[in-house]
C-alpha cells in the first residue's frame, strides 16, 4: 500500500450501515487503520445498535429518510462514505421515503437494488459526497483462492463446484441472485429475493434425505463493490450444515469471511467444506 492510499484510510469516513455484523467489522478495520472519524447513519429496527460503540457518531433514521441520510454527512463534513449491511426486503416495501427519496424514486424506471442504490450515490454526489468502495479498509478479510475449511472434497463435489459457479455466473448477469445450490450435476435451488439463507435450506431440502449438495457464492460480472460486498460468517456455515449442504464454494477474492477462525472450527465440526474456487479445476 502506497503513503497515498494509506492516507486514504485514515481520512473521515461516513458509514451507510444496514442489518447484520458487517457495518460493525468495518468500523473496526477503520479504526484499526487510524480513521480520523466515523459517522454512521444507522436504521431503526435494522442495525446493530452495537455500532454506536464503535464510531464517533451515530444518526438514526428511517429507511426513506434520503434527505437526513445525506445531512448526516454534510453537516459533519464527511466528504466520503461506505454502503454496508443490509436491509430486510419487507421494510423496503414498507418505506415511507421523506420527498428526497419520493422524487428519486419517481425518477427511476427500474427499482431493482442497483438502480437505487446507484441513485442514492447520485443524489449523495449532488452534495458533494462520494459514495466509495469499502474493500481497502476490507481487504484483509477477503477470502484468497486456494482457501479450504473443513474436509476434503471428493471429485464428484470438486465438479459440482465448477458447475455451480458456471450457473451462479449466468443467475447473476440475469440479475436474480448470487447463490446456487446443486448436487450431481443438477440445479436444486437459485437464490432470488428470499436471500441467501433461504435458498440454502430449499436447496438442501430438495438434495434429498442423504444430504450432499454444494453451495456456489458468486458475484456477478462488474459487480459494484460500492452495494454490495458478499460475505459469509459462522451463521452461513451452521445454515448449510444444518440444511444437509456439504460444500459451500466462495468466489475467490471477491467475498469476505467474517470470524474465519470461528469459520473453520466450526466446518471441520459440522463437517461442512468451505472452499475457494475461480471456476477452474480445484488443487
Amino acid at each position: 500500500m502506497t503513503p497515498e492510499e494509506q492516507s486514504d484510510l485514515t481520512q473521515p469516513i461516513g458509514i451507510i450501515a444496514g442489518n447484520r455484523s458487517l457495518p460493525l467489522v468495518f468500523a473496526q478495520q477503520a479504526r484499526k487503520m487510524g480513521a480520523a472519524k466515523i459517522v454512521a447513519v444507522a436504521f431503526d429496527k435494522e442495525t446493530d445498535p452495537k455500532l454506536a460503540d464503535l464510531v464517533d457518531e451515530t444518526v438514526w433514521i428511517k429507511v426513506g429518510q434520503l434527505g437526513k441520510l445525506i445531512s448526516a454527512f454534510t453537516e459533519r463534513k464527511v466528504r466520503r462514505c461506505v454502503m454496508l449491511g443490509q436491509i430486510a426486503p419487507r421494510n423496503l416495501f414498507d418505506v415511507r421515503p421523506d420527498l428526497r427519496g419520493v422524487s428519486l424514486l419517481l425518477r427511476l424506471k427500474e427499482k431493482n437494488a442497483h438502480s437505487i442504490f446507484g441513485g442514492i450515490a447520485d443524489e449523495l454526489a449532488k452534495e458533494g459526497v462520494e459514495l466509495i468502495e469499502a474493500t481497502p479498509w476490507l481487504r484483509p478479510i477477503m477470502a484468497p483462492a486456494g482457501l479450504r475449511l473443513g474436509p476434503e472434497l471428493s471429485e464428484g463435489e470438486s465438479a459440482d463446484v465448477r458447475f455451480g459457479f458456471r450457473i451462479a455466473k449466468e443467475i447473476s448477469r440475469l440479475e436474480i441472485g448470487q447463490t446456487v445450490v446443486v448436487k450431481d450435476g443438477t440445479v436444486l435451488a437459485v437464490e432470488g429475493f428470499e436471500g441467501t439463507d433461504k435458498s440454502l435450506l430449499r436447496g438442501g431440502e430438495l438434495a434429498g434425505k442423504d444430504g450432499g449438495a454444494v453451495a456456489v457464492k458468486v458475484t456477478k460480472e462488474n459487480h459494484d463493490m460500492r452495494f454490495d460486498v458478499p460475505c459469509i460468517g459462522p451463521g452461513t456455515v451452521e445454515t448449510c450444515a444444518t440444511a444437509g449442504i456439504r460444500v459451500l464454494a466462495l468466489e475467490a477474492s471477491r467475498n469476505l469471511i467474517l470470524e474465519q477462525e470461528e469459520v473453520g472450527k466450526l466446518a471441520k465440526r459440522r463437517k461442512v467444506t468451505v472452499v475457494t474456487t475461480t471456476g477452474a479445476p480445484l488443487g
